[in-house]
């Protein structure tokens, strides 16, 4: 007897980037998930793969939901492939899906990680082919279902990626811009300060858009799901396009229009181009008020304060960093922000020093593999 795979709960684990756990424990929390477990990088929770898909419309600032098929004890591939093809892979993927595979192997057994991968398709279409009379196709592109092994020494963990490709490609960045912030990371950037759109935000040095347009789609507590359309869970067994229609429809009553300002520049005119397009590409063009010009010259909503600023300066020399850079942030701040509440966003701790402001807290984030912080200032 087959199992819908939709409407079975298994353990999930959500991944994000380091340091967005708490808010993506947050988020699922919200949701109606609460975490069973929290790790660096990533949560673990009990869903159903109709929950699962979902939440990728929904979430900020996860990577992927990755459903749990399987857990075994293996100690080299041989074994792998034995305990994979077992498993029905006939309830979860359909005879002619295009399949991408994805791995993740610490094992002593194994010196080309190429080979549990080419073990673990061999596994699945053998099953297939048995179930179906024909074997299904496979390819590297993530843009039909996802089938990810975690193998680390003897224990094996196989999943059905339900995101497909990351979550983070929201796909309304066509110009990314220099040294571009992650959409994932701006999300949670903007989910630390508090903003919930009922104040001014204020984005100096706001790049192709990525933190304004992500803090519009919060204001407007619109899905980012909603911008692209290819997930990995439309192309497995039971999908049903009907109730992916009602969820997508779902989502988009629950937006609003209105929202306080949100204004965005950047001394490099080509970014500022950039970030308009691309705003325009989310949908979230008419919430966002442009400006070209030096952050000194932000034209502030007034200065009877109240607003949330965010500054995200560079933070190595190729991109123009240096302690005066950050000394004239910390004048500018002292000097024409008071009232408001600003945050800094560095990788450098050593320039965060030359702001010359006391930060009243600290928030920890990674972009990329940099350590870096966010930094509140209160301004009375």
């Amino acid at each position: 007897m087959s199992v819908n795979l939709f409407t079975t709960a298994a353990t999930v684990q959500a991944t994000c980037e380091r340091g967005l756990a708490p808010y993506l424990a947050a988020e699922l929390t919200a949701c109606g998930f609460p975490p069973r477990r929290e790790h660096k990088t990533g949560v673990e929770f009990v869903a159903t793969l109709s929950d699962c898909a979902r939440l990728c419309l929904q979430s900020r600032v996860a990577y992927s939901f990755l459903y749990q098929l399987l857990n075994f004890r293996a100690n080299n591939a041989d074994e792998l492939y034995r305990a994979a093809a077992k498993y029905p892979w006939e309830d979860a993927l359909l005879p002619d899906v295009e399949i991408t595979l994805t791995t993740r192997v610490q094992n002593d057994s194994i010196t080309d990680t190429r080979y549990p991968t080419l073990k673990l398709k061999d596994a699945i279409v053998d099953r297939l082919r048995q179930a179906h009379g024909r074997r299904p196709n496979s390819n590297g592109d993530k843009n039909g279902a996802v089938v990810h092994l975690n193998w680390q020494d003897d224990q094996a963990w196989i999943f059905l990626n339900a995101a497909g490709q990351k979550l983070s490609d929201r796909g309304y960045r066509k110009i990314p811009g220099r040294a571009p912030v992650r959409e994932t990371l701006a999300a949670a950037i903007v989910q630390a300060t508090g903003y919930d759109g009922s104040q001014p935000l204020i984005i100096p040095m706001g790049g192709s858009g990525a933190l304004a347009i992500e803090a519009a789609l919060i204001a407007r507590r619109a899905a980012p799901g909603l911008l692209r359309d290819n997930y990995g869970f439309k192309h497995l067994k039971n999908f049903s396009p009907d109730d992916y229609r009602q969820w997508r429809k779902d989502l988009a009553k629950a937006k609003t229009e209105a929202v306080a300002p949100i204004i965005l520049g950047d001394i490099d005119e080509e970014a500022v181009r950039a970030a308009q397009q691309n705003a325009k590409t989310a949908g979230v063009d008419g919430c966002l008020k442009f400006y070209t010009g030096d952050f000194r010259e932000t034209p502030f909503i007034g200065e009877s304060g109240g607003g949330i600023i965010i500054v995200n300066p560079p933070y190595d020399e190729r991109m123009g960093a240096d302690a005066a850079l950050y000394k004239s942030i910390g004048d500018w701040l002292k000097q024409k922000c008071k009232g408001n509440t600003a945050y800094v966003f560095t990788g450098n701790k050593e320039l965060a020093k030359k702001i010359g402001l006391r930060a009243e807290r600290r928030f920890e984030f990674f972009n990329a593999q940099i350590d870096c912080r966010l930094l509140k200032f209160s301004l009375y």
